[in-house]
């Protein structure tokens, strides 16, 4: 269980600042982009702001559970077993999680597109992790 918190914990300290980052890319190159999000469809005042900023812990501590009922599964270095795990996760979760938002919110598809790159990244780095912390 120490160990679970552990590799949960690393994990998501690496994806809150992985979060912060991919915040500066944003605006810094894609800017036009960074637009659509002052649309009143997101709500980023209020008392759930933090929640936000909790997201990456949350998939961390899910991703964490999910290694380790199914790390067996995977094989190869480490860096492979985490790219893997991070393809599993954007195939199985995110994929038909972005196609029921694009078909149902007024986003750009270039929006859905990044959200969908972005989490695929956030579950390879997390898969990282748990490879190298617990093989």
């Amino acid at each position: 269980m120490q160990k679970f918190l552990l590799k949960g914990f690393v994990a998501g300290v690496i994806l809150l600042a992985l979060s912060y980052a991919a915040l500066w890319v944003l605006v810094r190159f894609l800017p036009d982009m960074a637009e659509q999000y002052y649309n009143p469809i997101f709500d980023m005042e209020g008392a759930k702001t933090y929640l936000y900023f909790l997201h990456p812990f949350v998939l961390s501590f899910a991703l964490a559970w999910f290694w380790h009922r199914f790390k067996g599964q995977f094989h190869g270095p480490f860096w492979w077993r985490g790219i893997e795990l991070g393809l599993v996760y954007g195939l199985v979760a995110l994929l038909p999680s972005m196609w029921i938002t694009f078909s149902s919110l007024a986003i750009s598809l270039l929006m859905v597109a990044t959200w969908l790159l972005y989490g695929v990244l956030q579950a390879i780095i997390a898969g990282i992790v748990f490879a190298r912390l617990s093989p």
